[in-house]
């Protein structure tokens, strides 16, 4: 589903979508953010989020709501500052794709985050190489104790019964940190190349882990 004030855009990338390997089903929502919530938008396998809806305020708390129920987003705008690609990064979108690079790179962006992996397009690139912070990621507080509690657990059943959340949502958060992860270009696709990222970073000890 594409959220876009501007339908001219929304038509674009219709048309891309219509072109690509398979072709990618899209639905319009106009500016109506609502319309992730309910009836075919529900279901979308990606949102692409038009950043400044109505040339308002950024979306950063839709962005947040989105990701933190495990929906799959694509930013896609018009503001090419490295302060804002990084800050949706942080909070969880799989790609930022602004409109000057074209329906080669959204369409790629919107493949990859089907299937849950980020995608990182020239421009973003180059922003988060700007990144001074880039060689470690920004987790929440919630995703550092996940993975505390993960290590600490044999299951994600028994992770989230720490935790008091959902299996679901503990999956969630660590493809949240998997995908923060490999924006950095630190991948960390198992439980122990997550374990070595965590103690590389100084979220965990060796101490803590023996315990």
């Amino acid at each position: 589903m594409i959220v876009d004030d501007h339908a001219v855009v929304a038509a674009g990338v219709r048309t891309w979508c219509a072109a690509a390997d398979p072709p990618i089903e899209l639905i319009e929502a106009g500016p109506d953010l609502a319309a992730v919530w309910t009836g075919p938008g529900a279901q979308a396998a990606v949102v692409i989020l038009d950043l400044h809806l109505n040339a308002g305020h950024a979306e950063f708390g839709a962005l947040r709501r989105l990701v933190d129920v495990g929906r799959r987003v694509v930013v896609y705008t018009q503001a090419a500052d490295p302060e804002t690609a990084t800050h949706c990064v942080d909070l969880g979108a799989l790609a930022y794709v602004t409109k000057r690079e074209g329906g080669a790179h959204l369409v790629a962006a919107i493949q990859h985050a089907a299937d849950g992996r980020p995608y990182t397009p020239p421009w973003l690139g180059g922003a988060l190489a700007a990144d001074t912070d880039l060689g470690r990621p920004k987790l929440t507080p919630m995703e550092v104790a996940t993975l505390r509690a993960w290590f600490a657990s044999s299951s994600k059943r028994l992770a989230a019964a720490m935790l008091r959340i959902s299996p679901k949502t503990i999956e969630t958060y660590l493809d949240r940190v998997r995908t923060k992860y490999a924006n950095v270009g630190r991948q960390a696709p198992t439980k122990s190349a997550l374990v070595a990222r965590a103690l590389e970073d100084g979220w965990i000890t060796l101490d803590e882990l023996d315990g």
